[in-house]
């Protein structure tokens, strides 16, 4: 985090560009250090960081607490003075546009092109997870759902265990016999995993920075034309429900995992229904071309400014 961080601030002075973005907190230094030279630097937050060390496992209550504070006044620090802000969801943009006005929302919203929607005839006796896998993104209760299938339905598992002893944990759980853990897959095989799924489940846990998040993985089942299975957040459900595209479940109770994935299952012409709508929401809402087009207008009215760290006090 230190060394690398020094290295691609001196590659970046060497490159001379107009503009530098970072996607990672600890290259802030590097922005400020960059900025000084001349060079336009944007922030990327794509994560509520302070949000996020609250709910680190492997972190004391006091030290989160601690971290949390700590980085929250950094960031609003480094922030203030940097040229422009982008942020992966409206609850980021609002918090960040306290410290520079110079802030725009860019969703992660899936590239269509990748995503092959599936056949509405097809028989299909899968449910798939794509993503990190670890105890906060909810897997205990994805298993423990697994032994509580009614319908004839196993879970593909397409990720990596965040540790290996919870790995080790839920192999031991009686659904784990439903399960097929495939590991780390490329975006062909990941789109592969969703053409044989009859739903996508995205059941995280309820933490600060979930409740608030866009997760990327809804948005790519909507786009594969499979209906989701997702937490029971007003985020989330506001999104499920105005594009009818799945159902929302409490996250932390597996008979209702369970329940959604057999309702799914059993009933080929709602899954279908649902899938198509979430395609239909994509192609209409939730897809990359929307948000590329707001962030080229993002840089090109910055690229036509001088960079903030020449302006006047009195100018910013």
């Amino acid at each position: 985090m230190l060394f690398s961080t020094r290295r691609v601030a001196a590659r970046a002075l060497a490159l001379d560009p107009d503009l530098v973005q970072l996607h990672d907190p600890e290259l802030l230094p590097a922005g400020l250090r960059l900025q000084r030279a001349g060079i336009r630097v944007v922030f990327d937050a794509h994560e509520d960081v302070p949000a996020q060390l609250l709910s680190k496992p492997y972190l004391h209550p006091i030290a989160a607490r601690l971290l949390s504070t700590a980085y929250a006044r950094y960031e609003r620090y480094a922030c203030a003075r940097l040229d422009g802000l982008l942020a992966a969801t409206p609850h980021i943009r609002t918090r960040l546009q306290a410290c520079n006005p110079h802030t725009l929302d860019i969703a992660n919203y899936p590239l269509l092109e990748e995503f092959e929607p599936v056949a509405n005839n097809a028989v299909r006796t899968e449910v798939c997870y794509v993503g990190s896998i670890s105890a906060l993104r909810g897997i205990r209760q994805l298993v423990q759902a697994c032994a509580l299938l009614r319908s004839p339905v196993t879970l593909a598992l397409a990720g990596t265990f965040s540790e290996a002893a919870l790995a080790a944990e839920v192999a031991t759980l009686p659904g784990w016999s439903r399960v097929q853990a495939l590991g780390h897959l490329d975006r062909t095989g990941v789109a592969g995993v969703m053409r044989r799924a009859c739903a996508g489940l995205v059941t995280l846990l309820p933490t600060a920075s979930y409740r608030d998040a866009l997760p990327v993985k809804m948005f790519e089942y909507m786009a594969a034309g499979i209906p989701v299975i997702a937490s029971d957040f007003p985020r989330w459900r506001a999104i499920v429900d105005a594009s009818e595209c799945g159902l929302c479940v409490d996250p932390c109770d597996p008979a209702a995992i369970a329940a959604a994935i057999d309702r799914i299952a059993g009933d080929p012409e709602l899954a279908a229904r649902l899938g198509a709508n979430g395609r239909r929401a994509v192609e209409q809402h939730y897809n990359w071309r929307h948000e590329a087009h707001k962030l080229m207008q993002f840089y090109d009215g910055l690229c036509g400014q001088p960079s903030a760290h020449c302006l006047a006090p009195q100018q910013r």
